[in-house]
């Protein structure tokens, strides 16, 4: 069963030729109220290390010009944060990874100044000025305020198993690996975005925690979970449930699998499943993203042995940001990566008889992560 915590996953994965090419980091999205008004607003904070073997005094980063013309690639801590809507904030802070204190081992924890990270808490500032970020595009972030102190429960766990095996997260198989120790996480706590406070309930945040790590990105780039859920049969909230999906085209030792996700639903305490890797499932996968001026679209259908699940998933632009990151080999390929945290749609969850699939629940979403984006490989 793929609901079941692991936090040796969660711990710090450059190792190995990782250290000199790798990028580890830490997710974490809520929606939290304005203390003031009552208006909900999405946020997210993610802690990413990149390139641990190449450390010098100060960041390195891989967009700056003279950076990119002498081959040096990125090495640093980025802690980013920001907000979702039509407000929305994307916001970067650098730290020399000489002056950040990780441990490693599970519990993982990483420390720099004010900014700290565990399994358990989450606190943090990142203060970028007009000035500066117009000055620094190699930041690649807005300006403003954010500072946030948090504490996370993480309830519903998503293992992927066999993809982040301890054999295959030994031998750096997969470019891009992924584990969610928390598909259902509480937050609770404050957050502060230019000068506005914003309260954090575990009852309405509707709270998710994953982690990716590897050599490089996936494209296309699929992500798609909320917690938020309602069921169409019985009009009742599910409380113990979620879902989430990703992946796009993993590949292995540089061999790519061309659109691939893994997925899973945890239906009121029932598994279900629909994992590639688990080839005795014959999970099947077909996913199409569009958009129009002002909608993007997700749709995605899969099916094993024993269950099809059908999600339709829409987002609007103005709520969404165009997320930046740079690989470790200092590239910049995802340039049109559209990210966001309030979308909405529905789940058709079939369980496989003789007769037919027959409909377990159409379940509503909302407040729904969601993420795609794609290039052209060279």
């Amino acid at each position: 069963m793929f609901n079941h915590k692991d936090p040796r996953k969660n711990e710090f994965m450059l190792t190995g030729p990782f250290r000199r090419k790798g990028y580890d980091w830490w997710w974490h999205s809520f929606t939290a109220r304005n203390a003031r008004t009552g208006e909900e607003q999405p946020f997210f904070i993610e802690f990413f290390i990149c390139n641990p073997a190449l450390a010098e005094d100060e960041p390195v980063l891989g967009q700056l010009p003279e950076n990119k013309q002498r081959g040096r690639r990125p090495s640093y801590l980025m802690v980013k944060a920001g907000a979702w809507g039509e407000n929305g904030i994307q916001l970067h802070r650098f730290f020399s990874l000489k002056d950040v204190d990780i441990q490693g081992k599970a519990p993982y924890r990483i420390s720099a100044e004010d900014c700290y990270a565990s399994e358990t808490v989450l606190k943090g500032s990142v203060d970028i000025s007009e000035e500066d970020a117009e000055a620094h595009p190699e930041w690649m972030c807005d300006s403003g305020s954010i500072r946030w102190e948090l504490l996370l429960d993480k309830k519903i766990a998503y293992n992927v198993g066999y993809g982040t095996s301890p054999l295959l997260r030994f031998l750096k198989a997969f470019e891009m690996y992924w584990h969610v120790e928390g598909m259902k996480t509480s937050y609770t706590g404050k957050v502060w975005l230019n000068g506005e406070e914003y309260t954090v309930d575990p009852e309405t945040c509707f709270g998710y925690a994953d982690k990716n790590w590897g050599r490089g990105f996936t494209s296309p780039w699929v992500w798609l979970s909320s917690n938020d859920l309602t069921s169409a049969k019985t009009g009742e909230r599910l409380t113990n449930s979620a879902f989430d999906i990703g992946g796009g085209k993993p590949k292995i030792y540089f061999v790519p699998l061309n659109r691939k996700l893994l997925s899973a639903f945890w239906y009121e305490g029932r598994p279900y499943e629909f994992n590639f890797s688990k080839f005795w499932t014959f999970t099947r996968t077909r996913f199409d993203f569009h958009e129009t001026e002002e909608d993007v679209f997700w749709q995605v259908r899969q099916e094993t042995t024993r269950a099809i699940m059908e999600t339709e998933i829409t987002c609007h632009k103005k709520d969404m940001l165009l997320v930046n990151y740079e690989a470790p080999d200092g590239s910049k390929r995802h340039n049109c990566l559209w990210n966001g945290g309030n979308g909405t749609g529905t789940i058709r969850l079939y369980k496989k008889q003789r007769s037919g699939p027959v409909l377990i629940d159409e379940v509503r979403a909302a407040h729904i992560g969601c993420e795609y984006g794609e290039y052209d490989e060279e």
